[in-house]
């Protein structure tokens, strides 16, 4: 039976002078987060348009573009070009979150919004029926490598219970801390993908911390079952 629970490994945490080797190690995983930072909306600066195309060349996993940026309007249309397969852009960094989903799926790529610790579930009640993907941050965006904050899980599940009286069924995507310690915690909230850098990168064996992280979260899938 195929796991519910889907791994994306955060590139933030790799080997950037090593990035097709680091790609391969995760080949096991089911697609890669690419975190953009621009030193405005988080203090701190990430890559770009050529290390996303290069990223695109190095792996055959779909590639999560997480734009923590200030001007997600003006920059997603370079980004989908440049290969993002699914667009992640945060809700407090456009009024215009409807028409954004709309020019991504224009695209043929899939749409998702991100919260920040702070910003309410409430937030996402006019677009959350138009999305494929939320993203709820279990740590304040800008750096890898942060201590999970402990309310998350309450927050993943406002969020499960605010879709289910909707009639929609988004992924819901949790990014910050995670590891096989916190995954039994989101998954049970009722997140189904699981975004971790350090927890990976920092191993030597990437594929083993994978299957680690996916069989903690399974199994208390299993026992919430």
């Amino acid at each position: 039976m195929q796991s519910r629970i889907q791994i994306a490994p955060s590139v933030l945490s790799a080997d950037f002078a090593k990035l097709g080797e680091d790609l391969a190690d995760i080949a096991s995983a089911d697609c890669v987060h690419y975190d953009v930072m621009d030193g405005h909306f988080v203090p701190n600066i990430s890559f770009g348009l050529d290390i996303l195309k290069a990223t695109k060349r190095a792996t055959d996993l779909p590639v999560d573009v997480h734009l923590m940026i200030t001007n997600p309007d003006e920059m997603i249309p370079a980004f989908i070009d440049a290969g993002a397969d699914n667009v992640t852009f945060h809700m407090e960094a456009t009024a215009h979150a409807n028409r954004l989903v709309q020019l991504i799926h224009a695209a043929g790529r899939k749409a998702s919004v991100a919260i920040n610790p702070a910003t309410p579930v409430s937030a996402l009640e006019e677009v959350v029926e138009d999305v494929d993907m939320v993203l709820v941050m279990t740590v304040n965006p800008g750096f890898g490598g942060q201590s999970f904050i402990e309310s998350s899980p309450a927050k993943i599940r406002r969020l499960r219970a605010l879709c289910e009286s909707r009639g929609v069924h988004p992924l819901i995507e949790v990014d910050g801390g995670i590891k096989a310690s916190t995954a039994p915690l989101v998954a049970e909230a009722g997140a189904d993908v699981l975004v971790a850098g350090s927890a990976v990168f920092g191993r030597d064996d990437r594929a083993q911390a994978i299957a680690e992280i996916r069989e903690a979260a399974e199994a208390a899938t299993l026992k919430k079952a």
